[in-house]
């Protein structure tokens, strides 16, 4: 969808949610927070969303829906969970469970689910097994093929949406021997089978996301006929990994959402408190702390973007892409909601206060990015597996053209094929490959653009950083030789695996500001802002050594006030957000 129209779709969900300060609005803070005192599931926000549409944009347009981009999806669900990431996930755990038939179902599959989503029928994905966690080749649940379908036995837990769902999507082994081809995906409708038949187990509570149905349902032989097969028999576990690579990518939205509402609230703070002659945004550290934070920000924005965007760019490519905006962005804004801790200092703290409550709600709801859909470690793992093929050197020219697509935020995208998506990307990741075009033409940008200074040193330090590319090619040489078969189980190759996802959010930076400069609206883009986002990063390999001054500090804290004071999304995307009230009572 071009920038003009998904910005324009974003505005009409934002005035239809209304100013989430204001009680009387549809989706306002004050009814968000007794849902989450109360830990009580939001039927009345999801839906409120469901009748505005919201969940047609993550339904594919070929079977009834309206989704033709991912990021179409990925940000009406950022809009949604700035306002309250319960929600969010709540909405989202049903498109996700429809995405196992969107990627192997057939045709009459799809509009079926399709159809029954809209009539607001709620899945829920049944994959995670108590004794087994992420390792999907150990499930229990098994499917024993009888005449007509199969009977379904075993218990899935620590689902979401687990008692709420009509329908499941239900991963299961269909081979006693197990193994890779030894599981297959079907879809149930829990109002089809007999009384009883389905045993719903109890809600979990949780430290964050308190409203949420995370639970789980225990099946005994329950029937479902052939045509609740998706796919082919023995196709499931490449089901379940390529749908978790989609769900990977997406629920980066909802660690930058709880950030860009932490953030806000904090300059809500920090413009109007006064300490020691001063405003706290004018005291030096205080200011440079906030602006590290916007940074940060978008950094993981950048990130986001181009993995969101590379499930239809570069689809053979998403099993490092997904990964490394799963492990890269939760963790990293994790450590920024605590920086922003700081600067608001005990108002953090805060459960009843009418504007900063939502803060302390947003640092518990942010971890589920950490956990949903693959921990940290399981992503890891999947980058370091694949590190070896990922740091030599491969033809860059066709990775050139792809990334002006994939960081080009008014480029137009190709259909998404979900089912092209593949499990291991070869040895290809288009970002640090193209990385080298991209400092060619930030040179270029810093020679005729007026933040000369700026971008010349932002090429120098982005060259410095992806040059570590070098030292991380020989260690991993170094780590094989000296562990031979134990090399894919070593602790140290995971911490190599986490410098790989430093290289990537540099190459992602730049890419975002070589590719998507021209379309950015006014105060983006920004060289000051580049060159704190590549400080952010190297800083995690050299903690101690700063490459910016207080001026660059300025000029930041200049573009997020004005995206502040405007009222925009702190984002590349920039969306308008809902017209706010006076704030003047709440913020005391």
């Amino acid at each position: 969808m071009p920038k003009k129209d998904l910005t324009e779709l974003a505005r009409r969900l934002e005035r239809h949610l209304g100013d989430p300060h204001d009680p009387a609005s549809r989706m306002p803070y004050a009814k968000v927070l007794e849902y989450d005192e109360r830990e009580d599931y939001p039927y009345e926000f999801v839906n409120l969303l469901q009748r505005w549409g919201a969940l047609d944009h993550s339904l594919p347009s070929a079977q009834g829906g309206k989704a033709g981009d991912v990021e179409i999806g990925f940000n009406l669900m950022r809009l949604i969970a700035r306002r309250d990431p319960t929600t969010a996930t709540a909405f989202i755990i049903t498109s996700l469970s429809f995405m196992p038939a969107w990627v192997a179902g057939t045709d009459e599959q799809k509009r079926t689910l399709v159809e029954a989503i809209q009539q607001g029928t709620r899945y829920a994905w049944g994959l995670s097994e108590r004794s087994h966690g992420s390792d999907l080749t150990a499930n229990e649940m098994t499917a024993e093929k009888t005449e007509g379908g199969y009977l379904l036995t075993g218990e899935k837990w620590l689902i979401g949406n687990g008692r709420v769902a009509d329908g499941l999507s239900v991963h299961a082994r269909t081979d006693p021997r197990g193994g890779p081809a030894g599981y297959s995906v079907f879809v149930l409708d829990k109002r089809r089978t007999p009384a009883g038949a389905v045993d719903e187990l109890p809600r979990e509570r949780m430290h964050g996301l308190r409203g949420l149905d995370m639970s789980g349902f225990r099946l005994d032989r329950v029937f479902v006929p052939d045509s609740a097969l998706l796919g082919r028999e023995g196709q499931g576990l490449e089901i379940a990994l390529k749908t978790s690579q989609t769900a990977r990518a997406l629920i980066s939205g909802i660690a930058l959402s709880a950030v860009d509402t932490g953030l806000r609230v904090t300059l809500d703070f920090t413009e109007q408190r006064r300490v020691f002659g001063r405003t706290v945004s004018d005291i030096p550290y205080s200011r440079r702390q906030l602006a590290e934070c916007f940074a940060d920000l978008m950094v993981a924005d950048a990130v986001s973007l181009g993995a969101v965007r590379a499930l239809q760019v570069v689809p053979e490519q998403t099993s490092v892409w997904s990964s490394v905006v799963k492990y890269f962005v939760p963790t990293l804004l994790e450590r920024t909601f605590a920086q922003l801790n700081v600067v608001l200092g005990a108002r953090f703290y805060l459960r009843d206060h009418p504007h900063y409550a939502i803060h302390q709600k947003m640092m518990r709801d942010l971890p589920v990015a950490n956990f949903a859909d693959g921990n940290t470690v399981v992503n890891l793992k999947n980058i370091a597996l694949q590190l070896e093929g990922l740091l030599a050197a491969g033809p860059a020219a066709e990775a050139e053209e792809r990334t002006a697509v994939l960081f080009g935020i008014e480029a137009e995208l190709p259909l998404y094929r979900p089912w092209d998506q593949e499990l291991f990307s070869r040895g290809r990741d288009d970002a640090l490959q193209a990385a080298p075009a991209a400092l060619a033409l930030l040179r270029r940008l810093a020679r005729a653009g007026d933040e000369q200074g700026w971008l010349a040193r932002s090429a120098e330090v982005g060259a410095e950083l992806l040059a570590h590319a070098d030292s991380l090619r020989e260690r991993t040489a170094r780590l094989r030789a000296a562990l031979g078969r134990d090399f894919g189980q070593s602790a140290d190759l995971f911490d190599l695996a986490k410098e790989y996802c430093l290289l990537h959010a540099t190459a992602a930076c730049l890419h975002t500001y070589v590719h998507s400069a021209a379309a950015l609206d006014d105060p983006l883009p920004s060289g000051a802002l580049l060159l704190l986002q590549l400080e952010r990063i190297r800083r995690q390999l050299r903690p101690h050594e700063a490459v910016t001054d207080a001026a660059v500090v300025d000029e930041v804290m200049r573009v997020l006030r004005q995206l502040h004071r405007e009222n925009r999304l702190f984002s590349y995307w920039q969306f308008p957000l809902a017209e706010r009230g006076d704030l003047t009572a709440a913020r005391r």
